[in-house]
């Protein structure tokens, strides 16, 4: 029953296989297999505009071990495997493309060990960054990478997340210690260890950050902490134009000030949170900021903060160190997504992202906003910018979606070339999965032969998340 070698390239898995396959593993795991359509659908749906293309069957996982023994049911008979956290992806990474078996890690949502005197943690996939951080409130410590969305470590780790606090604290790859892997042929490795750096050999920690699921399944991440900051300021700022705001943080980065959060929203992702979430800040380009450290630190910061502002035309500068303003603010920008929809009722939105060198951040931004414009179509911008990362939120349809669609994948084909073009990158933190697999030649050139021969050596049979990254 074994079908032949390259089947999962060519099409999906023979049906018989497919049936013997989701028997096995409902005799091995009563219960926990599903194969119910609307179960299929749920996990096959991301926050991309991508097409749903639900697996043949899913699976909850408990443990390492279990695990384990689905990938080798799977391998015996070819089938491919996707993984699934909590469904926040942007770029159509939880497709089923070729069929198979999606496995759920969202119940393995243990934290294993916390050292607070080593400040790091080890937690199960299912652990969500808020629940990691709510268990540490106690200690004194904190998980600082922020992608808005309360994501899960395992789906944070595979795809290399960023978000709000990396322009201080770094990305995912940044802070992931060391990982425990669930390799295609079912055996379970260790990447790295507890220690803070190492030089053995090759960094494999490093090469499953951010696979997005395409070389093995992550069971658990060991991950760097912090301490909570003595104090925490956030400031809000708006500007005449977009180029006040950039140029403001370009030389905010080249001055070296340590600055945790530097957000930067146009007007019109400023107006669609004045609707949604009910605030009132003014409709122009404007930069939520954040400062951590001792009172008299982030205060010295935030007044070197303004200063520079005030040269590049912003307006008042409002700094606070009330918490609870400053939730309201920063909930009013993690809600920035749901916002943006909202400005066109019934829309989806195509989410792009991409990171350039922060001396070109102004020229790329401007050019992306212009190309928007003349094009006649709503799409919001926010950015991490203080590493050189925006997003774009293109909205289609819904009275044409084919038409819209067109256009928005014109414009993001745009910005990804200038972006190339400036010597940065097609994504800054969405990640590859299937949306931006065509622009990997444009970036990597002959190393991406290098990505598919690692493909090829660690997953022969293509087997893991199968139509993402690289196409083998």
């Amino acid at each position: 029953m074994v079908p032949p070698d390259g089947y999962i390239t060519n099409g999906q898995p023979p049906r018989e296989v497919l049936d013997q396959v989701i028997k096995e593993l409902n005799e091995m795991f009563p219960k926990r297999v599903s194969t119910s359509l609307a179960v299929r659908e749920q996990f096959a749906t991301d926050f991309s505009f991508h097409e749903v293309s639900p697996a043949d069957a899913v699976i909850t996982a408990h443990s390492s071990e279990e695990v384990s023994w689905i990938v080798k049911i799977c391998a015996k008979y070819k089938v491919p495997i996707i993984p699934h956290g909590t469904g926040t992806s942007l770029e159509g990474h939880l497709a089923a493309l070729h069929g198979g078996i999606c496995v759920d890690l969202s119940e393995m949502n243990s934290i294993v060990e916390v050292n607070v005197e080593d400040m790091d943690v080890t937690v199960e996939p299912g652990v969500t960054r808020k629940q990691l951080n709510e268990h540490l409130r106690d200690t004194g410590l904190f998980f600082p990478i922020d992608p808005g969305a309360d994501a899960s470590i395992g789906g944070m780790t595979a795809t290399r997340a960023s978000g709000t606090n990396a322009v201080r604290y770094g990305t995912m790859k940044d802070n992931v210690l060391s990982l425990e892997i669930v390799t295609p042929d079912g055996s379970i490795i260790k990447t790295g260890t507890r220690a803070r750096k190492s030089a053995a050999g090759y960094d494999l920690t490093r090469m499953y950050t951010g696979s997005e699921g395409t070389l093995g399944i992550i069971t658990k991440i060991t991950l760097k902490l912090f301490g909570i900051p003595e104090a925490i300021s956030s400031a809000v700022v708006n500007f005449e134009d977009l180029e006040g705001a950039v140029n403001s943080v370009i030389t905010t980065i080249q001055w070296g000030i340590p600055i945790a959060r530097i957000e930067l929203l146009d007007e019109w992702t400023v107006e669609s949170i004045n609707k949604y979430s009910k605030t009132t800040f003014p409709v122009k380009p404007t930069l939520f900021l954040e400062f951590h450290g001792s009172d008299a630190g982030v205060k010295e910061q935030a007044e070197r903060m303004s200063d520079i502002c005030s040269d590049f035309g912003g307006g008042k500068f409002k700094w606070t160190v009330d918490a609870e303003e400053r939730d309201t603010m920063w909930q009013a920008r993690h809600d920035a997504a749901w916002a943006a929809i909202a400005l066109r009722p019934g829309s989806k939105p195509f989410a792009t992202d991409v990171c350039v060198p922060i001396s070109r951040l102004a020229d790329c931004i401007i050019e992306t906003k212009k190309d928007i414009n003349e094009a006649k179509i709503i799409a919001p911008i926010v950015g991490h910018v203080g590493d050189g990362n925006f997003h774009v939120a293109l909205l289609i349809g819904p009275d044409d979606f084919n038409g819209d669609l067109e256009i928005a994948d014109g414009i993001n084909s745009r910005l990804i070339q200038r972006a190339l073009d400036m010597g940065g990158t097609c994504t800054g933190e969405h990640g590859i999965g299937q949306g931006k697999m065509q622009y990997m030649e444009a970036e990597h050139g002959p190393a991406l032969e290098i990505m598919k021969t690692l493909k090829r050596a660690l997953d022969p049979d293509n087997i893991m998340n199968p139509g993402k990254i690289v196409a083998v």
